[in-house]
């Protein structure tokens, strides 16, 4: 059995020291002839997202709020609090800040909250940082939700400015290209990821150019880079403040995906993308588009598409879909990888994971969490028909995962980096202040369709608390009636059973009592094994565990050895890999001719329980929907004993 209870041990800090990895190091890993070859290939994956954000956040800061119209006041503000908006969130933040506090070279939600979890003083904070990443997970598969419906749907509403009369085909069309997208992803990335730079780099180009155009016939919009026009915004139109941060914050969303990559790209590669071209291009655009409603104030309508000519409208319409399609391909692979994660750690069930590439183990395809992205992608289309709609459920999520980042890096900046209270609490303060006016105005849109992710963050949310705790009562319920080594041994003694050549090995999730198996298997066949060997597999709060930690052998007399498996929330498990290992550190057996035995429990429901019926019948569905251990751990099918067992919960 896996241990799912990751281990907040104190040599963690020192093992990786002595292994040369810090979690906070100078990000020159990389050589520096490969920096740009990075970058460039940073540019789909990491920038994606927030990428096609100009195709809806300027415009949607003036359809969000009726008041708001096209004056230069207006048009100056609320430029000014895009490129603000921007410096702050993802420059600051992630580009300077979090792509610091890597886990072992990892970023992303789960890896900054291994970086709490080995760094809390107090044991009862572990439950809490998990309570933070379920929360965090539910808001990001909202998040992987919404952003394909409404980059895409943006992207195919140019055909409404090219040709009126195509309106009626934009839903059938983003939704068989969602449609496509989705079936494709069981072939992998590893081809169409080749294309994703080029790509990408013609898409900025493309954004900076269109930019520039109206930019010089209108060089006064740069003013709006100074923050006075941001704070008389705000000052001067109080009731717009908040629904227009509300649009705003669109241009921060793909923020978060910064810190997701590092492990892929790495710091520095990640930053030369950032400031050397993805930044300027974005601001470019958006200022142009600024030019442009200056203008022609009637083009606020749509100022993206407006920007080009008649001739290059077409174009820019294929390219902005090609775009859109990598931004959601991006997001999908990161729900890819976060599921894997949060089933190493205990978060969720284990799902069916299949590997789309022989050499990049990251590359993975989840059927069932695909499908229900695609299906919930589908009604989003159809159910808000436009990318003004789904711009109401949009943010909630963006922004509920960026405080729960500034919310856990405090305690990280605080233990890790060995920060000043005054010095973190004026860093993380003034982040979490900006982010919480931006949750504060995409609340407001909550009636709007807001209300979307909440509703499927409150689902997601359920479904992992309720594993969490089923799990934590099967625990409780297995160590309640198990043994411990000595009084196994104890009993052992006053019985006669047969002993067998070969070896036999039983999972277990904990380290000191005999697994329930064995027991089974003592009780029904009355044999025994020579060699006897009680296995644990312990996810840590790092992402990878070096192969010389990755084995524990300890033998405790008449033929019974305990053996403990570690491995990263990362690392992929392959058990008979780690009996290799064993036999090479003292566990004398023949690899290759171990039988595992695996306990198959039925789940039923008790009279009287502490989880609720409709809590304990979920819990029993995801039980049986689970992928078998032998498959998860990578034990070869004609090597498996399976014992059942009936568990009441």
């Amino acid at each position: 059995m896996t241990n799912t209870n990751t281990p907040d041990t104190g040599s963690a800090a020192s093992k990786l020291h002595q292994a040369g990895i810090s979690s906070h190091h100078d990000g020159s890993g990389e050589p520096a002839g490969r920096l740009a070859p990075l970058a460039i290939g940073a540019l789909g994956v990491v920038f994606g997202d927030i990428g096609t954000s100009p195709l809806y956040t300027f415009r949607e800061a003036f359809h969000g709020a009726r008041e708001t119209v096209a004056i230069p006041e207006h048009v100056f503000g609320i430029l000014s609090l895009i490129f603000w908006t921007v410096s702050i969130i993802v420059s600051f933040k992630y580009a300077l800040l979090m792509l610091r506090a890597d886990n072992q070279g990892q970023g992303g939600l789960l890896a900054l909250i291994g970086l709490a979890i080995r760094s809390a003083a107090k044991s009862g904070r572990r439950e809490k940082f998990l309570a933070l990443g379920i929360v965090g997970a539910a808001l990001f598969y909202g998040d992987g939700m919404i952003t394909p419906a409404i980059s895409i749907l943006s992207a195919v509403e140019g055909l409404e400015i090219a040709r009126p009369e195509l309106s009626t085909f934009v839903i059938p069309i983003t939704i068989a290209i969602v449609i496509g997208l989705f079936a494709a992803q069981s072939y992998g990335t590893a081809r169409v990821g080749a294309f994703f730079g080029p790509i990408i780099m013609i898409w900025f180009a493309t954004l900076a150019v269109l930019g520039v155009l109206q930019i010089v016939k209108h060089p006064e919009i740069l003013l709006a880079l100074s923050p006075h026009y941001a704070l008389s915004f705000l000052v001067q139109n109080v009731s717009l403040a908040f629904p227009v941060m509300g649009a705003v914050l669109l241009a921060v969303t793909g923020a978060e995906a910064l810190y997701a990559d590092l492990g892929h790209f790495g710091r520095k590669p990640i930053q030369a993308g950032w400031f050397a071209f993805v930044l300027p291009c974005l601001m470019l655009n958006y200022f142009g588009q600024g030019a442009l409603v200056l203008e022609r104030p009637e083009a606020v309508v749509n100022p993206f598409y407006l920007l080009a000519p008649d001739w290059f409208l077409y174009p820019l319409i294929g390219l902005a879909t090609m775009a859109t399609i990598i931004a959601s391909q991006a997001v999908i692979s990161g729900a890819f990888s976060l599921s894997w994660q949060a089933m190493r750690m205990g978060i969720c069930p284990r799902l069916l994971i299949q590997h789309t590439s022989a050499h990049h183990h990251g590359q993975i395809y989840v059927p069932q969490i695909n499908w229900i992205l695609m299906i919930c992608v589908i009604l989003l289309v159809v159910g808000f028909k436009s990318s003004s709609g789904l711009a109401s459920a949009y943010g909630i999520a963006v922004t509920g995962t960026m405080i729960i980042d500034t919310v856990i890096a405090f305690f990280v900046f605080r233990a890790l980096w060995k920060w000043s209270l005054q010095r973190t609490l004026l860093v993380c303060g003034f982040i979490f202040v900006v982010e919480a006016l931006l949750l504060g105005s995409s609340l407001l849109k909550v009636l709007d369709g807001g209300w979307f992710p909440l509703l499927i963050g409150a689902i997601i949310i359920f479904v992992l608390s309720t594993w969490m705790d089923g799990r934590g009562l099967l625990a409780k319920r297995h160590g309640a009636g198990s043994l411990t080594e000595e009084e196994f041994l104890g009993a052992l003694s006053e019985r006669h059973l047969s002993r067998v050549s070969g070896t036999a090995l039983f999972l277990t999730a904990q380290t000191d009592r005999v697994p329930f198996a064995l027991l089974h298997n003592m009780r029904h066949n009355r044999v025994l094994h020579e060699r006897i060997v009680m296995t644990t597999l312990i996810t840590e709060a790092r992402p990878f565990v070096p192969e010389a930690e990755r084995v524990e052998v300890r033998e405790f007399g008449r033929g019974f050895w305990r053996l403990i498996v570690h491995y990263g929330f990362a690392d992929e498990p392959d058990l008979p890999a780690a009996m290799r290992q064993a036999a090479k550190d003292g566990l004398e057996l023949d690899p290759e001719s171990v039988s595992y035995f695996i306990g198959r429990e039925r789940i039923v429901p008790r009279q009287k329980s502490a989880m609720s019926g409709w809590r304990r019948w979920l819990f029993i569905l995801l039980s049986d929907t689970e992928i078998s251990a032998s498959d998860y751990f990578r034990i070869p099918v004609g090597r498996i004993i399976e014992l059942g067992a009936r568990t009441e919960i």
